[in-house]
């Protein structure tokens, strides 16, 4: 058996997909995925018009990848802000937070945990959920939502806190 030289070309071509291949492993590495659990409304057509309008940045955290549909996240594994959409919508609350942006209101209940905070839209179907957790070091937590008024915006409303 002879041996056979790669053309030239070949080799250039070679390494460059190779190179390719390995930048693109190395920064999907860098990305984790966040673990968020599915709503039970999650598969509303409304829900994924939500989530194409959430933020690609929140209080300067990066969106990364979620496990279930109709989720996001922004931050690190085991400190991120969440959003789900599809829960189950709350009944009236006297915890109802009202935020106002370019003259739309958007209401939500308001819960503290033990882990943190815990924001659900109010009067929107399907409804949307926030988790900020402690571990996220905001300290106001209902800063968030501001940001997320156009994930809401892509939802009726149906009711209001007033």
């Amino acid at each position: 058996m002879s041996s056979q030289r790669w053309p030239r070309r070949a080799l250039k071509l070679l390494t460059a997909v190779t190179a390719s291949v390995v930048t693109t492993v190395a920064l999907g590495g860098c990305s984790p995925t966040i673990a968020v659990p599915v709503a039970s409304q999650a598969t509303d057509p409304l829900c994924a018009m939500a989530v194409l309008n959430a933020p690609d940045t929140l209080m300067d955290l990066p969106q990364r990848q979620t496990t279930s549909q109709a989720t996001t996240a922004w931050g690190d594994a085991g400190q991120a802000i969440t959003l789900r959409c599809g829960v189950e919508q709350p009944g009236p609350s006297t915890e109802c937070l009202s935020i106002t942006t370019s003259k739309v209101t958007y209401d939500w209940i308001a819960s503290q945990t033990l882990t943190g905070w815990i924001f659900v839209t109010y009067g929107r179907d399907p409804a949307l959920e926030v988790r900020v957790p402690t571990a996220a070091g905001l300290e106001q937590p209902s800063a968030v939502l501001t940001d997320l008024a156009p994930a809401a915006q892509a939802l009726p409303v149906s009711a209001s806190c007033e």
